[in-house]
């Protein structure tokens, strides 16, 4: 099945359907198409509620849907633990009715999931190099948000219409954004200190609708390559905007007593992104060039 749908759109012209308007990457989406001059509705439809996406694909008519909706939970993924029944109605019945209502109609979904759904392990030790694939299966089941994640994704690979984008502790050059990692962890009273991957979204952004332009589909492990640990960015933090700034280190074993769930850490191996996109700068690379620079003061 080729997951293309044009419809009456002239000359294979593009229109993008999106969900996740209020949201951080949905936000900045939208942006993106204007910028690209690329012609793009947000969807008015819940995501639970298969008669409301119908219409909206209906009356909007478009060639791609991306999805950035659902719940990560507010202030952070402790919420997840208390509102279970919320977080699988937008993680799990919404995201699947979506892929559904796309496959019935011809159209290609890319989904914006997590890669939080692995840890370091034996087979994968920190510091190692070696990173989770896109084929290897979820280990960290520690948060709900993480555990309805994972089952997200084993179902959608019974959807051949759907492109899968691992995102995970995603950043952006706007550092007054409450949801970016840097804001986040500069705001800490404490953090860990573990080399993570991540996805910084002013350089991977574009990269997703050129993927949905080129209708890839399949599990993608959508971050930038290597590893890059909460001090290494504070240093950049300080060295380029803030010289006065400085932070406290704990342990994972004294986070442990501060947060409802586990997190997730992990390296996840980008090589079958890189391969599409060889341009891609790793994650030091991208933070200096899209986050740092342009924020030096």
């Amino acid at each position: 099945m080729t997951a293309t749908n044009n419809g009456s759109h002239a000359g294979g012209s593009l229109k993008f359907l999106i969900y996740g308007r209020t949201g951080w990457i949905g936000g900045l989406l939208g942006k993106l198409c204007e910028a690209q001059k690329i012609d793009y509705e947000y969807g008015s439809g819940r995501l639970e509620n298969r008669a409301s996406i119908e219409s909206d694909i209906a009356s909007i008519r478009p060639t791609h849907v991306f999805n950035a909706a659902g719940v990560t939970g507010r202030p952070n993924v402790d919420w997840c633990e208390s509102h279970k029944a919320e977080t699988i109605r937008a993680n799990v019945v919404g995201t699947l009715t979506l892929a559904d209502v796309c496959r019935e109609r011809g159209l290609l979904l890319v989904n914006y999931a997590t890669g939080c759904i692995f840890e370091y392990d034996e087979e994968h030790p920190l510091g190692s190099g070696i990173g989770f694939k896109e084929e290897d299966t979820p280990n960290f089941v520690g948060s709900f948000y993480s555990k309805t994640k994972a089952m997200v994704e084993e179902l959608l690979k019974n959807y051949d219409n759907v492109c899968t984008l691992r995102v995970r502790m995603p950043i952006s050059s706007d550092l007054t954004n409450p949801r970016n990692f840097i804001t986040k962890i500069t705001r800490y009273e404490k953090v860990v200190n573990i080399p993570n991957s991540m996805t910084v979204l002013d350089e991977l952004l574009p990269i997703s609708i050129e993927m949905g332009k080129r209708n890839l589909t399949g599990i993608w492990n959508f971050t930038n390559p290597g590893v890059v640990s909460h001090n290494e960015i504070l240093e950049m933090y300080r060295d380029y905007v803030d010289p006065s700034f400085s932070w406290k280190n704990f342990s994972l074993e004294e986070q442990a007593k501060v947060i409802v769930a586990p997190r997730s850490n992990n390296e996840l191996d980008a090589t079958k992104l890189k391969d599409h996109f060889p341009r891609m700068l790793t994650i030091k690379e991208s933070l200096l060039q899209y986050v740092f620079i342009p924020n030096r003061k």
